[in-house]
């Protein structure tokens, strides 16, 4: 049995489907075609496929596959839920994955399309949001597929181009980020004066139900909000899913060795509603404690702490040395006084 994998090059294509305004390619030497949204109701020249749609109601559209090879392609079709992938890019579940949203509820023509050299082909499709579906935001994709055999590696290779399609179904929209798992850890330098690196790290979880980013800020503080320092720079968020977590590692320079560290980050969460319009919500913020503590100067401390005692010891002992010489030698005076009176008497 051949061995199958998917040629992630056209994965990413796929992701860049969602995010730009021309069509998206895959080419690999004679094969090539193209995906594109209809121009109709919905719109012309639209980047990716968006509706709004309440429970139980549904949405009739279309994407225009155009074979720009020269010959003749069988593509599969079907849909699939979307993740955020570790880069932060969205990507679609394999066919092995089983989606729950999207995945299932859009409803190509047909599972296949063959496209002639030169031509496009309508692939008209249904999505059809059931009864009880919770309100909120979810994203797949309608994808076009090509597996064919490597000879070489002995496997199956699926080429995957396909466009990305945003639902917000009706309902109450409750979006939510909370920051979780928040640490500090602190590296002092080699000088017991300077000041050494902290990194902060934390988990942001999107626990409603609306697709959110974030702008994002940490500071660093010691006692009493003493000799405060912060991030030169910390990237957005990406668009994170419903239910989807994302960790973040931010360093911070210049902390001076305050022994005891107070870390905040800062979450401005962004949602953008169905006409493309971004509205950024209340801050929300986290803060946890770490140690900061100057080992280098600790152990010069340690070191003069030590040093000190033992010139005290060593002082003590010589002076007790030093009594205890000269009591030896006031008695020894004595003994000689009273042998020397002992001789006269006698």
């Amino acid at each position: 049995m051949r061995a199958f994998r998917t040629l992630v090059a056209l994965a990413a294509a796929l992701t860049a489907t969602g995010l730009f305004g021309s069509p998206a390619q895959a080419a690999d030497g004679d094969v090539a075609w193209t995906v594109r949204t209809a121009s109709n109701s919905f719109g012309a020249d639209r980047s990716s496929f968006s509706y709004a749609v309440n429970p139980g109601g549904k949405v009739d559209d279309t994407m225009v596959v155009a074979n720009h090879g020269k010959t003749a392609l069988d593509l599969a079709v079907y849909a699939a839920d979307g993740f955020t992938t570790q880069t932060g890019q969205l990507d679609l579940l394999t066919r092995d994955k089983q989606s729950k949203a999207i995945g299932v509820w859009l409803r190509a023509g047909g599972e296949q399309v063959t496209v002639q050299p030169g031509k496009s082909v309508d692939v008209p499709f249904t999505v059809a949001v059931p009864d009880n579906a919770t309100p909120g935001d979810y994203v797949g994709g309608v994808v076009t597929s090509l597996t064919q055999p490597d000879q070489e590696q002995g496997i199956n290779v699926e080429r995957r181009l396909g466009i990305r399609v945003k639902l917000r179904v009706g309902g109450e929209l409750t979006p939510q980020l909370t920051i979780e798992n928040l640490h500090v850890a602190y590296a002092g330098p080699g000088n017991p004066f300077g000041k050494g690196d902290a990194t902060v790290t934390y988990t942001i979880h999107n626990t409603g139900n609306a697709i959110e980013s974030a702008q994002q800020a940490v500071s660093l503080s010691g006692p009493f909000g003493w000799l405060k320092a912060s991030a030169s720079s910390v990237q957005p968020t990406p668009e994170l899913l419903p239910g989807e977590s994302w960790t973040v590692t931010v360093p911070v320079h210049g902390v001076a060795p305050a022994v005891r560290l107070a870390a905040t980050a800062t979450l401005t969460p962004l949602v953008t509603d169905a006409s493309g319009s971004t509205t950024a919500l209340d801050t929300i913020a986290a803060t946890a404690h770490g140690w900061a503590v100057p080992w280098t100067l600790v152990l010069f401390v340690v070191v003069l702490i030590a040093v000190v005692v033992a010139i005290v010891v060593l002082t003590r002992r010589g002076r007790a040395q030093r009594k205890a010489r000269e009591d030896a030698r006031v008695q020894e005076a004595v003994k000689q006084a009273i042998r020397a009176k002992e001789a006269q008497t006698s």
